[in-house]
């Protein structure tokens, strides 16, 4: 018996640090957006409202993590948000594409450009 309380206890640690990571990944989230504000001089109001703190909390890492880099850049191509995440081209292109079908970005082709940025 005190086996198998040891093994759910086990298992409900776990979960709890699961979300507590999840958590904390949240938090460095939103401390990032609060130090890019002062740094830029805007506040959170001036974020775009399609992407404000709470939707961006909501969404996957790995789609906010492109939606910050568009917040921070304001109108860029997808080899632009990669240089700034860090990601392959591709790979931006793809989560731009994403965010374009949920409705937070916009999407504009210039020539063979395309321009991603969220509408005010």
């Amino acid at each position: 018996m005190s086996k198998s309380f040891g093994e759910s206890s086990t298992v409900l640690l776990r979960k709890i640090k699961e979300n507590l990571d999840a958590l904390n990944e949240k938090m460095e989230v939103f401390i990032e957006i609060q130090k890019q504000g002062q740094k830029q001089n805007f506040v959170m109001q001036d974020l775009p409202e399609a992407l404000d703190v709470m939707t961006l909390l909501s969404l996957p890492d790995h789609l906010r993590k492109t939606a910050v880099a568009i917040c921070k850049l304001g109108r860029a191509t997808a080899e632009e948000v990669s240089e700034h995440t860090k990601r392959a081209r591709a790979v931006e292109s793809g989560y731009l594409n994403q965010l374009v079908l949920m409705g937070y970005l916009k999407k504009e082709r210039k020539g063979r450009k395309a321009y991603f940025f969220v509408e005010k």
